[in-house]
């Protein structure tokens, strides 16, 4: 075999190689996506937050822990498996392990501001949040993550609102100029949008046109009844 058809072969395994990972990544989020949709729904943490922490945290399931503890976030504790030794916790099914991830989120008092803080549909903000958290020790695990939604379009599985805007991200840049500050906070507030509330409006249906649930509504105003009152405004 001469030198050119050599590399070319090289090249074909390279390639194969690299199709059956994303392939084998695909087939994992075709397995998971419901689930994590069903939590997303309940709880407000995106799907694609879910999915991709469970890939980066597990090799989409090809780690030892995913197969021999069904643990897909790298959640420690204690565990009964005699086939590794292990810190990691196990679980009955990958399903009690997505749900215990969304546990920890919500318990822990690092991370349950987030569902005040965080967008619903903004996973950025999401994955930055529980990096600073504490999840991980990485610096750049949240950019990881982040990666891992891009590169698979997780957020199609974000039930996004078609008219939805992405907040603006701020980057702090020491020798920006006031009047770019200005403009990039005007930006920030033009994505915020408000609603004043008119006689017979229901909170219920108000959410189902914006796409998202009267929890999350009541939850982004600070409101503790549903009760809505005319002139009151509302932010989506």
């Amino acid at each position: 075999m001469n030198l050119k058809n050599l590399l070319l072969t090289w090249l074909g395994i390279i390639l194969l190689g690299s199709t059956a990972q994303s392939q084998t990544i695909q087939d994992y989020v075709e397995e998971h996506t419901d689930h994590a949709q069903e939590l997303m729904r309940e709880y407000d943490v995106p799907a694609s937050v879910i999915l991709a922490v469970a890939i980066h945290e597990s090799a989409a399931g090809k780690s030892k822990v995913a197969r021999h503890l069904n643990n897909h976030f790298g959640i420690k504790g204690s565990n009964t498996n005699t086939e590794i030794n292990s810190s990691y916790r196990d679980y009955e099914t990958a399903d009690e392990s997505y749900d215990n991830f969304v546990e920890v989120l919500q318990n822990s008092s690092t991370f349950s501001k987030l569902f005040d803080r965080c967008d619903q549909y903004d996973y950025s903000s999401w994955a930055k949040g529980i990096q600073r958290g504490g999840y991980a020790s990485s610096r750049t695990w949240a950019k990881q993550v982040i990666a891992i939604i891009d590169k698979y379009e997780l957020y199609q599985y974000d039930d996004r609102p078609a008219d939805y805007v992405e907040p603006v991200k701020v980057v702090p840049v020491a020798l920006k100029k006031k009047h770019h500050r200005t403009a990039t906070y005007k930006r920030h507030r033009a994505a915020v949008k408000t609603y004043t509330v008119k006689k017979g409006d229901n909170l219920n249906r108000l959410a189902e046109s914006r796409g998202t649930t009267a929890k999350a509504l009541m939850r982004k105003n600070g409101l503790k009844k549903s009760a809505l009152q005319p002139g009151q405004k509302i932010r989506f």
